[in-house]
């Protein structure tokens, strides 16, 4: 890394080791549940399953790699936020995709809550990841800030999701109990 890259990212750097820690446990806890409630998902809660359940597993797998990204110490200024852009253009593409999804093929079945916090968060989270990427192309100090809130926004909104799918499989399972 670079000196004054060395200097944005190292006293973060216990902060990237945390979300990091958190989002792989996080999508093993997620494989679980998906197992456990294995019985509950027939073939016609398939688009519900795609809508919820793959999302917010991509959502944590995306939070993984971006603090390994950050932890690479031989990373540059520019070497991190090309990296950071594609997994923010990534993020932002599959934000959109969710959004046609969820807003037309299942919008009688997903409440305003769930929308906001399965398609439309999710999104600002991937367009902050953008943002951060142009401000360390710029090498403004402030990059560390903008990629620890969108960091904070995918965590965040990955947990509601998680719980919210947690609770959705218990009421499916005890329905057919």
């Amino acid at each position: 890394m670079e000196a004054h890259l060395v200097s944005v990212v190292r006293d973060w750097h216990d902060f990237y080791g945390l979300v990091g820690a958190a989002s792989a446990t996080l999508v093993g806890l997620m494989s679980i549940a998906a197992s456990v409630g294995a019985n509950v998902f027939s073939v016609s809660e398939l688009e519900p399953l795609k809508a919820y359940l793959t999302p917010t597993v991509a959502h944590f797998a995306s939070l993984l790699f971006i603090c390994i990204l950050m932890l690479i110490p031989t990373q540059t200024w520019l070497s991190l936020s090309v990296a950071l852009g594609g997994f923010g253009v990534v993020g932002l593409a599959y934000s959109i995709r969710q959004w046609i999804r969820v807003l037309w093929t299942l919008r009688s079945q997903i409440d305003l809550a769930d929308r906001m916090f399965y398609v439309f968060i999710p999104s600002l989270g991937y367009l902050l990841v953008i943002v951060s990427a142009v401000t360390l192309f710029e090498h403004r100090p402030l990059s560390a800030e903008v990629i620890a809130a969108s960091l904070v926004i995918l965590l965040l909104t990955g947990i509601r999701n998680a719980w919210d799918m947690t609770v959705w499989i218990i009421t499916r399972s005890q329905t057919r109990a």
